[in-house]
């Protein structure tokens, strides 16, 4: 007799996987690749808080980022799922950059990433 999961196509929801210290730093690796890049994090950090902003915005919040950066960095995490670019049908056309839900998620992880470095004690070599 064949499963339950076979006949549904799904497996059912358990608790998440046990990482082992190999498959957790492939996970951290990875994450870290997606927000590899000078202006990435200054990107996000300007659109969190469930901000949308349009392009011209973001080139005025970023004075030193040139537009080509710009346009493929976003164009980076969108494709990575952590930016949203949302098209308005209008004349001259308007669209606006915001964060998935996932990528708003990050914000509490940068924030405790922010206090950790923070807490580095002046002399790195100190115990």
């Amino acid at each position: 007799m064949a499963s339950t999961r076979e006949k549904v196509g799904y497996a059912p929801e358990g608790k998440p996987p046990e990482h082992t210290p190999f498959t957790a730093a492939s996970g951290v690796e990875s994450v870290v690749r997606m927000l590899e890049g000078r202006w990435k994090l200054v990107i996000l950090f300007h659109l969190f808080g469930g901000k949308l902003l349009r392009f011209s915005d973001l080139e005025r919040a970023i004075p030193a980022i040139s537009q080509k950066m710009l346009i493929q960095q976003l164009r980076q995490m969108e494709a990575d799922g952590i930016v949203t670019r949302l098209v308005h049908h209008q004349v001259p056309p308007k669209v606006e950059y915001g964060l998935t839900a996932w990528g708003q998620s990050l914000c509490p992880a940068l924030d405790a990433l922010l206090q950790w470095a923070e807490a580095r004690p002046a002399d790195p070599a100190a115990p």
